[in-house]
């Protein structure tokens, strides 16, 4: 199982960070999670210098596609030669966008008129862009997820494990990250909130 995680410059590390190592758990059982960007580096928020992994055209033959957010997705959701090189395909990758990740999906024609998860800033921009955001930290239809937050990164994690792989899966990549004395609690939590619309 093949992931991009989609990374653009001014990306939130958060979002890229947390669910790639969250995947990469799953390396011994064939996963992997790449930083995908359009440039050989791509720069954070917080001036974190990062060497991408995988070219942007990666996007077309990964199994599935995480796009997080960044203080630039407003502008890359404008440029139409930019969306024109996402080529993602919904019958056959799972794809996940996390707070402003969640315009590009809208741009994309992605989303439709299902409702959506994204965090408060970028809010105003995807109901602007035609979508239904939810006050909610995730919502998936079919292969299709959306997450609003930060710290909402493991949702979409675990739900392209559970997915593409079991829940048994996401529960033990989950169970590694979660916080000690908090583990059993960590991980119900979380799938309860991915096993409620998966």
């Amino acid at each position: 199982m093949q992931v991009a995680i989609l990374t653009f410059d001014g990306f939130n590390e958060l979002d890229s960070f947390v669910a790639a190592a969250i995947l990469n758990r799953l390396r011994p059982h064939g996963w992997a999670a790449h930083i995908t960007a359009p440039t050989e580096t791509v720069t954070s928020t917080n001036g974190v210098v990062v060497h991408r992994q995988r070219p942007l055209a990666f996007v077309e033959e990964a199994d599935a596609v995480l796009i997080g957010s960044g203080f630039r997705t407003r502008e890359i959701a404008s440029d139409a030669s930019m969306l024109a090189r996402l080529r993602l395909d919904p019958t056959r990758q799972l794809i996940a966008a996390q707070c402003s990740g969640t315009l590009l999906l809208a741009k994309l024609g992605l989303i439709g008129d299902l409702p959506a998860c994204t965090d408060l800033t970028t809010k105003p921009w995807v109901v602007e862009a035609g979508v239904t955001v939810i006050d909610a930290p995730f919502a998936a239809y079919g292969n299709i997820a959306t997450a609003g937050g930060c710290l909402a990164a493991p949702y979409l994690a675990a739900w392209m494990i559970a997915r593409r792989g079991s829940s048994d899966l996401a529960r033990e990549a989950l169970h590694y990250v979660a916080p000690v004395g908090e583990k059993g609690r960590f991980v119900d939590h979380a799938l309860s909130v991915i096993d409620e619309v998966r």
